[in-house]
């Protein structure tokens, strides 16, 4: 099915690993020319290498750490650089969900900025900056990856507020009449627990396998954790021409772990 976004632009920040590794692999096989950014050279290299083995795509890697207000700018200087144009936004840099003590007030006013400015405000910066590029085609999507727990509560307090804000961030920009008149859309993916080597998860099942998967199975619906790909099927999906009508969703990847409707 041509979902009609081949020959598009797009960006796919902290895309070098899990989540956003898929979706830059997703959206490059719909045929979108696709910017991966993220901190860890190789890790970037590595995906770009992948990405331009298994496609004819135009695809670049951008250095750039999100919690840095200048790198975001040079990131898009790149992009209007070489490009000119930029279709789709997918804010998925982020984390946080694990930091710190989790008893709240054994951390300091730190975690809070920093979980907040590696997820929200990288989520903000890197849209503001999208926008008039949108605009100048009349068409634009914006996906941000938050959680869960930017839609119920549970989890860390500096994370939930965060993804939250990054929830927040969408649906209120989906609300604006000429924004949405111009054909940008703007949605969430809130993952639940993803299985991604590396991670907590991982880190979790490598302590003891029998016990990780007693609880795994005795928790989540399904008896399993999601994979990033499940997570990339959607947020490809909400890129689409096919999905001119969602606008403002929150939409639930978690396999019915989430207890919000």
């Amino acid at each position: 099915m041509d979902i009609g976004i081949k020959g598009k632009f797009a960006l796919v920040t902290g895309g070098s690993r899990g989540i956003g590794r898929s979706i830059a692999l997703g959206l490059a096989e719909e045929g979108c020319n696709v910017a991966i950014s993220a901190r860890n050279t190789i890790a970037l290299d590595k995906i770009v290498h992948e990405i331009k083995e298994k496609t004819n795509v135009d695809v670049m890697g951008i250095t750039a750490d999100a919690e840095i207000a200048d790198e975001i700018k040079k990131s898009m200087d790149i992009i209007r650089e070489k490009w000119g144009k930029l279709h789709i936004l997918v804010n998925n840099v982020g984390g946080g969900g694990r930091w710190g003590n989790e008893v709240p007030d054994k951390n300091d006013d730190n975690l809070w900025l920093e979980v907040f400015n590696k997820n929200t405000m990288a989520a903000i910066r890197y849209t503001m900056a999208a926008l008039p590029l949108m605009r100048q085609q009349e068409w634009g999507r914006v996906v941000t990856i938050t959680s869960i727990y930017g839609r119920e509560g549970g989890g860390r307090p500096w994370f939930n507020m965060a993804k939250a804000a990054q929830t927040s961030l969408m649906k209120t920009l989906a609300m604006q009449t000429d924004l949405a008149r111009n054909c940008i859309t703007f949605n969430s993916v809130a993952p639940g627990a993803i299985m991604i080597p590396g991670t907590g998860w991982d880190d979790e099942r490598k302590k003891n396998p029998e016990a990780f998967e007693e609880m795994v199975n005795r928790s989540f619906t399904l008896g399993r954790l999601g994979k990033p790909e499940e997570v990339a099927d959607i947020v490809v999906f909400l890129c689409s021409k096919k999905a001119s009508l969602i606008n403002g969703a929150s939409i639930a990847v978690d396999g019915g772990q989430s207890r919000a409707f």
